[in-house]
């Protein structure tokens, strides 16, 4: 299938792994064309994708060499990360399905290849799903790590406890901050610079909750553990304090219902 930009769109993914060949197979042709239009960076595209013989094992190495330290090298951490996606394969599947969000909603991607190497949203959610698996799985240290270092070379905090759906689109993503008890929907877009926050005046669930199909624009704060209904938008800029019903469309600080829509909210740009 083609969107309108002439941009292959593979089905969005289960977890069923022979349902999610047809991404992996479009990275592959992607890449072989940009050795040839890019000569000099043969070597980057072997390494990064080439060499690997599926979409995990490229996925985690590219992780690996990005969230690597002196004191946890490489190798260390991409074993890490191998295990995890052969244990729990469904994060692959989701890994994909953010793959395809990004080319379905981001009018500034034209190839699969874009986000898989490039954008910082993108790698910072996959290296987010890999640390909230070992921190359900109680390892806690390594899940904190993963954290720290994705904060540090991707400028995106999220804690290892939230809770993300498929299909998240973290456009830019650079100073997104999401806090412990945050839970976001399916198809759900975060500019830059968004904060799902707690108030600081409580422990325990104190974060957002996030419905599905929400756009949230850049700068915009949302604090305490209050909902943001399906549908609804938030306007770059605003602190949201209460929740927002399903469908609405919220502006200002403190935010507050405005309309429906407000141009240049979706679609990835103008906000």
């Amino acid at each position: 299938m083609l969107d309108q930009r002439g941009l292959h769109i593979a089905p969005k993914t289960s977890g069923d792994p022979a349902a999610a060949e047809p991404v992996w197979m479009q990275i592959m042709v992607e890449t072989r064309s940009a050795v040839v239009a890019e000569p000099h960076l043969a070597d980057f595209f072997k390494e990064s994708v080439l060499r690997h013989t599926s979409f995990e094992k490229a996925l985690g190495n590219l992780l690996a060499l990005r969230l690597s330290s002196q004191t946890v090298s490489t190798r260390v951490l991409g074993d890490i990360l191998a295990s995890v996606y052969d244990e729990q394969p469904g994060i692959g599947a989701l890994a994909r399905a953010d793959l395809c969000a990004v080319c379905e909603r981001d009018p500034a991607t034209h190839r699969y290849l874009q986000p898989f190497l490039y954008y910082k949203g993108f790698l910072a959610l996959q290296a987010h799903r890999i640390a909230h698996a070992l921190w359900q799985g109680r390892r806690i240290d390594i899940a904190s790590f993963i954290q720290m270092r994705s904060s540090e070379h991707f400028g995106v905090d999220i804690h290892p406890a939230a809770r993300i759906g498929q299909g998240l689109m973290m456009d830019h993503a650079h100073g997104i901050v999401i806090g412990e008890t945050a839970e976001i929907g399916t198809d759900v877009t975060l500019l830059h610079a968004v904060t799902l926050g707690g108030t600081g005046k409580m422990a325990g669930d104190r974060h957002p909750k996030i419905g599905d199909r929400v756009v949230i624009g850049a700068g915009a704060t949302v604090l305490g553990n209050i909902t943001v209904g399906t549908n609804a938008r938030v306007a770059a800029g605003s602190v949201v304090l209460r929740s927002v019903p399903p469908g609405a469309t919220v502006a200002g600080v403190p935010a507050r219902i405005v309309g429906a829509e407000i141009p240049g909210l979706v679609d990835g740009g103008g906000i």
